[in-house]
């Protein structure tokens, strides 16, 4: 698969483009699926001595949880996350199942692998 990394200020403008680009790109790379992802940015978590230096709070934007779940949405684009349920297992990894809106869920059907 491809991953493009799109400037965060851009990506509504690709995501409005995004059916059509796919397709032709897709095309373009003999059938290996395209993905577009925001760049973002995780900010390190305030520690005791950090929290000193730094005037401004980090914002929840800039969180590991937040930017890893906007990064999901980004991959299942035309369709929507509708629940998530994380299995941890006994040795610490994790298994995170996805639940996608069922009336989209037919759009991104083929992708499935890609995402696994």
């Amino acid at each position: 698969s491809v991953i493009i990394y799109v400037p965060m200020p851009k990506l509504k403008q690709f995501q409005k483009v995004q059916a059509r680009l796919v397709r032709e790109l897709e095309k373009k790379f003999s059938g290996k699926h395209v993905v577009f992802v925001g760049e973002r940015k995780i900010l390190p978590k305030p520690t005791r001595k950090t929290r000193a230096a730094n005037k401004q709070k980090r914002p929840r934007s800039r969180t590991l949880t937040s930017v890893y779940d906007a990064i999901l949405e980004d991959l299942v684009f035309p369709a929507e996350i509708v629940g998530k349920r994380i299995r941890v297992r006994l040795d610490g990894s994790q298994l995170i199942k996805v639940h996608l809106d069922k009336n989209q869920q037919t759009t991104i059907e083929h992708k499935v692998d890609t995402f696994a």
